[in-house]
C-alpha cells in the first residue's frame, strides 16, 4: 500500500471546479440538500459537462504522459458525499482522467484534507473553503465561471500576478497606505532586499522542479509574472525570484495597464490574481482564480 503521494506535484480540486454542475447546484440552492441528493442519484448516469478547471486539468496530467512517469497527481476533494458523487466519478471515468483518490466530506469543508493528500494547489468555486485553505498555508483559488476554453494544444500555460499571490503583500500595503510616489521609493530603497513568499511561492516552486525534469528547449510548462509593477520596481521582483532560485519564463511589467490583453497574447490557461476588479476584466479571456489573500481582500473599515 503506498505510504503518501511522495514529491510529486499535487493538485486538489472540487466537483465544481472540475463540472459544471449549475444546474444541481440550483437544485441545493433551492430545494435543500435531500432534494440535490435525489438529483443527483436519478441523474448519475448523465455524464457532466467540463467545468472552467477541466482543461487546466486535463493538461496537468497529461504532463505525466509527456514524462513517461507519474509526477502529477489531482486529487477530488469536495463537499458531495461518496454517494452523490458517484456522477461526479462516473463523468471522470467518462473523460478518461486519471484521478483516482477523492476526499468526499458529506456536506462540509473539505480542506483539512490538503494536508493529508500533501497538496500544493486547492481549486474550488466555494470561496469559504479556500480562505479556510489559504489561512492554513496553502496556495488556493477561487474559479470564477465566464473564462474562454481555450483549444487543446500541448503547452501548459499558467500566470501570476505578484504581489499577494507570487509575493507577501507588505509592498501593496504600503502602495495603498501612501500610494504611487511612497510605494516607489520604498521599492527602489528595498531593491536588494528579497521579498517574503506569497501563498503561491511553494506552488510555484513544486512547478519549477517539474519544469525541470524535461528538456528546456521541449518544456511543456510555460509560465509568466504578469504585474501592474514598472521600472524601477522590477528590480526587486527580479532579485528575489534569483534569490528563490524560480525561474519564471516570461515577466510582462505593465505599469498599471489592464492586464487581459496581455493575459490572451501569452495564451494563459488560467491566471492568479489577488484583486477582483483585475480578475473580473480577466475572467472574460482567461480561467481565473482569484486568491482572496492580502489587503485587498480585508473588510473595509
Amino acid at each position: 500500500m503506498a505510504k503518501g503521494l511522495g514529491d510529486k506535484l499535487v493538485i486538489a480540486i472540487s466537483s465544481r471546479a472540475l463540472f459544471d454542475l449549475r444546474e444541481s447546484h440550483q437544485v441545493y440552492l433551492s430545494d435543500g440538500v435531500e432534494a440535490y441528493r435525489q438529483y443527483q442519484i436519478d441523474h448519475e448516469e448523465e455524464i457532466l459537462a467540463p467545468g472552467d478547471a477541466y482543461l487546466l486539468v486535463e493538461k496537468l496530467l497529461s504532463l505525466n504522459t509527456s514524462l513517461g512517469l507519474s509526477r502529477v497527481e489531482v486529487v477530488l476533494v469536495s463537499r458531495n458525499s461518496a454517494d452523490t458523487g458517484l456522477r461526479v466519478f462516473n463523468s471522470i471515468q467518462h473523460y478518461g482522467l486519471s484521478i483516482s483518490r477523492a476526499a468526499f466530506a458529506g456536506g462540509r469543508s473539505p480542506y483539512p484534507y490538503l494536508k493529508a493528500f500533501n497538496c500544493h494547489l486547492f481549486l474550488s468555486t466555494h470561496a469559504d473553503d479556500v480562505r479556510s485553505a489559504l489561512e492554513a498555508g496553502f496556495a488556493a483559488a477561487t474559479i470564477l465561471s465566464g473564462g474562454s476554453h481555450r483549444a487543446a494544444n500541448n503547452e501548459l500555460r499558467i500566470a501570476f500576478d505578484g504581489d499577494a499571490v507570487l509575493f507577501a503583500d507588505d509592498s501593496e500595503r504600503v502602495y495603498q497606505a501612501n500610494g504611487l510616489e511612497a510605494f516607489m521609493t520604498s521599492e527602489r530603497e528595498a531593491a536588494r532586499e528579497p521579498m517574503q513568499g506569497g501563498p503561491f511561492k511553494p506552488f510555484l516552486a513544486a512547478l519549477n522542479r517539474l519544469q525541470r525534469e524535461f528538456p528546456e528547449d521541449t518544456c511543456p510548462i510555460r509560465t509568466a509574472l504578469v504585474t501592474a509593477r514598472s521600472a524601477p520596481t522590477h528590480e526587486r521582483v527580479i532579485r528575489t525570484l534569483r534569490e528563490w532560485d524560480i525561474r519564471l519564463d516570461e515577466s510582462l511589467f505593465l505599469g498599471g495597464l489592464e492586464k487581459s490583453a496581455f493575459l490572451d497574447a501569452f495564451g494563459a490557461d488560467v491566471f492568479f490574481d489577488d484583486q477582483p476588479g483585475h480578475c473580473e476584466l480577466a475572467r472574460e479571456v482567461v480561467a481565473t482564480g482569484h486568491v482572496p489573500h492580502g489587503i485587498s481582500n480585508e473588510p473595509r473599515t
